[in-house]
């Protein structure tokens, strides 16, 4: 004799699939009210304490003087022996073309646009930074072997953009010009 269901009962084991159904609903509930929690605490927090120096400039008038000024451009020796290289990306270039530095030396590049955003990268290396007009762009390394390194601009910045290349000649920290008397920034131009 068959036993027939009343509407006010289920079958066997509906209820536990309610039960692992109710349960898992809430999991999903609990999981993306944490995650929520997460992104708005991360986001306030970052908004407040953002996590790196952001330095800007004036990008209308970096040639007119100060630390983007043409006789600024290139390489120079800080007072603790590391290198700081000051570069301008411009439609379609970067000033100045030939980046001269010394290997084995911690060297600090820092970057400004005149115009549009570039990209800036330094071939068989890890460095690959964008270039943002109104920020400057703070890149650290260390080459630890000398030679030739391209750097293209790998951002599209106008109808000339593939032809804006530079190069970065690494010498010897002995090959470096280090005496007073020569130009205190140098490039491979001078």
């Amino acid at each position: 004799m068959a036993e027939t269901l009343h509407s006010d009962q289920h079958p066997p084991g509906i209820e536990a699939g309610e039960r692992t159904e109710r349960l898992w609903a809430r999991s999903m509930t609990a999981a993306m009210v944490v995650l929520l929690g997460v992104i708005v605490f991360s986001s306030a927090h970052w908004g407040l304490h953002p996590p790196s120096r952001v330095e800007t400039i004036d990008s209308t008038s970096l040639h007119e003087g100060g630390e983007f000024s043409e006789a600024n451009l290139g390489t120079s020796i800080a007072a603790d022996g590391s290198a700081v290289v000051r570069v301008v990306a411009q439609q379609y270039a970067f000033v100045p073309n030939c980046l001269l530095v010394p290997a084995g030396v911690p060297v600090t590049m820092r970057l400004a646009s005149a115009d549009v955003v570039h990209g800036f990268l330094i071939q068989g290396t890890n460095i690959n930074a964008m270039v943002l007009p109104g920020y400057v762009t703070t890149v650290r390394t260390t080459f630890a072997d000398s030679g030739e390194r391209l750097m293209p601009c790998h951002e599209f910045c106008g109808v000339g953009h593939q032809a804006m290349w530079a190069h970065v000649r690494v010498v010897e920290a002995g090959q470096f010009p280090s005496d007073e008397a020569k130009a205190k920034v140098v490039s491979c131009a001078r």
